[in-house]
């Protein structure tokens, strides 16, 4: 822990998802970790995901009214505006009051107007990009940040090539320390001797992964391979009516225990989100991706090839999910050659220390300045 008389005040700004959120959270924690006198504020956006998960972790946070640009015509597009000014608003209020040292954004539209008043005042910045494609708001906010910590090589065709630092994507720290396979299979009752798949769609779901694994639920039990299926609290009342739990099948809403289920896991299906693939490579996990369709830009598909082309995971598109996922997940389940190349090709992208280099590039703004 740094030993420094003199407090350092710092905001983290952004949000919107888990993929936003827990990577804040995760840098948060080692700024503290790191700096014996610090005061963190976090801003979000009202009514999003980040307002629970903050304080639910120990931080302070305040929302914005601010809310993303539709890219289609809708009548939502017509209150943009006025939430844009009313949030630049509140944010000049709120970097006035708290006066901050640095200001981290994490990207999500929550993170402009905090950073633009930042970038305007002359406050020290930066932002963690977590995707092979940048969204609009941290591709904006480029030009005027201080530093740009990325995820991916290669990052200069969108940022300006000085300003990038590639350190990786922060993950949840407790994934990292460790559960057997055995203490796993206590948790969830099942056998630890045979093979296990883990399918997440995200804490609100996935509806074609469901669907598809729906479909063909039978599969699993006729191959003897267990499962472990986050569903997501949208789609979770529906399937508990269609489908009935059994001793090799788990079915829930949300798996509070993650340690566990990734430990268990011989295979991982999942969405293609920045802090996925993160999480997945740290851990060395055989995953078959299902990019969703419904992010800007597509990254998920672009993060989830960037991995595919290394022969470190396997993808089936959204519009396939519901016919072929299962099918696919049970051939890789028993093909012991694939999973190995899998496992070990995944390896390449683990940047396990990423909110340490984070930090250590904070720490340099704010000892510049």
């Amino acid at each position: 822990m740094t030993k420094d008389n003199s407090q350092i005040r710092a905001i983290i700004s952004g949000g919107g998802t888990g993929g936003h959120i827990f990577p804040a959270i995760s840098i948060a924690n080692e700024l503290k970790k790191q700096i014996s006198n610090i005061e963190i504020l976090f801003v979000g956006a009202e009514g999003k995901m980040e307002m629970e998960k903050v304080p639910a972790a120990g931080y302070k946070i305040v929302g914005l009214p601010v809310a993303g640009f539709q890219r289609r015509l809708t009548l939502k597009n017509i209150t943009f505006f006025y939430k844009l000014f009313a949030s630049m608003l509140k944010a000049k209020k709120v970097t006035r009051e708290f006066k901050p040292n640095v200001v981290i954004g994490v990207g999500g539209y929550a993170s402009g107007p905090v950073l633009r008043v930042a970038t305007n005042k002359n406050i020290p910045t930066l932002i963690q990009e977590q995707n092979s494609f940048p969204g609009v708001t941290n591709r904006i906010l480029s030009k005027k940040v201080s530093k740009i910590c990325v995820a991916y090589p290669s990052m200069e065709k969108f940022f300006p090539q000085e300003k990038i630092v590639y350190t990786g994507n922060p993950i949840r720290q407790s994934l990292l320390e460790g559960i057997t396979r055995e203490r796993a299979a206590r948790y969830f009752n099942l056998d630890p001797n045979k093979k296990v798949v883990f399918v997440t769609g995200g804490s609100l779901g996935a509806r074609t992964i469901n669907e598809g694994i729906k479909k063909y639920i039978d599969q699993f039990t006729q191959n003897d391979i267990q499962l472990i299926w986050q569903t997501g609290k949208y789609y979770y009342k529906s399937i508990m009516e269609e489908v009935s739990e059994t001793e090799s099948i788990k079915i829930m809403a949300f798996v509070d225990n993650m340690e566990a289920a990734f430990a268990l896991a011989d295979v991982v299906v999942s969405r293609a989100g920045a802090s996925s693939i993160s999480e997945m490579s740290a851990l060395q996990k055989a995953v078959v991706f299902v990019p969703s369709p419904n992010v800007s830009e597509d990254h998920q598909t672009k993060n989830a090839k960037a991995l595919v082309d290394k022969n470190a995971a396997l993808m089936i598109a959204d519009k396939d999910a519901v016919e072929v996922l299962v099918p696919d997940v049970i051939k890789l389940v028993e093909d012991t050659k694939k999973l190995s190349e899998l496992k070990n090709n995944i390896a390449q992208f683990a940047m396990r220390n990423a909110s340490s280099l984070i930090v250590d590039e904070v720490l340099a703004l704010v000892k510049k300045k």
